[in-house]
């Protein structure tokens, strides 16, 4: 993908994902994916317009991915050429990367996954063939190897009944109460009584949304 000098520039969005924002790691991560991203942008004559950055587990399905669907938008509205990430598994499950790569295909947005030096467009521009071949061949894998932990699990939690073990949690081990509720989601309880709305509120303080709405149920606001 390397481009000579007299290639002008082309437009980039970088977009990076870790699977939670709670952990100190966890942000590092995604500056690396960012660093990395906007080195490779440099070197190849990428201008890049806007940084995307997700956290959220990969197996989340598609349409609750809002940074992602909002990156792909704005890709579609602002006539990006390329979205920029470090790999396949950073986009989720192998079938919303075949999702999402027909859709940018379809707009005519290329994806560059870095780790695997992989296009959806060859530079002649047309559709690369062997993205969809391999990103099958990574879904094959990926099932066969859950299955594989699936089985040992299944083989241990068995092995564990027959030597006398009990299942689960003990009773009343989950239950919050609603103090530890208002410790914990303080700042959640704070942005609602304070009129956020409950999607507002899931973004600025990266709780979901649903764990938004069951504060705001439990605590009248």
């Amino acid at each position: 993908m390397n481009t000579s000098a007299a290639t002008p520039i082309k437009t980039a969005i970088i977009w990076a994902r870790t699977s939670s924002s709670g952990a100190l790691e966890t942000r590092q991560s995604t500056t690396r994916q960012v660093e990395d991203l906007q080195d490779f942008a440099s070197r190849n004559r990428f201008k890049v317009e806007k940084v995307f950055e997700e956290h959220i587990s990969g197996r989340t399905k598609y349409e609750h991915r809002e940074v992602l669907s909002s990156a792909i938008d704005y890709a579609k509205e602002n006539h990006i050429n390329t979205i920029l990430t470090t790999e396949l598994s950073r986009i989720g499950r192998s079938d919303d990367v075949l999702f999402i790569v027909r859709e940018c295909k379809e707009a005519g947005i290329n994806i560059y996954f870095q780790k695997e030096n992989l296009n959806i467009f060859q530079p002649d521009g047309k559709p690369n063939p062997f993205l969809n071949i391999f990103i099958s061949c990574l879904s094959f894998a990926a099932s066969s190897e859950l299955e594989a932990i699936q089985s040992r699990l299944r083989s241990g939690r068995e092995k564990y009944v027959r030597e006398g073990g009990r299942l689960g949690k003990p009773k009343g081990s989950g239950v919050k109460t609603k103090d530890m509720l208002s410790t914990e989601y303080r700042s959640v309880i704070r942005n609602l009584k304070s009129g956020q709305s409950v999607r507002n509120t899931a973004k600025i303080t990266g709780v979901s949304q649903s764990t938004v709405q069951r504060v705001k149920k439990t605590f009248g606001i």
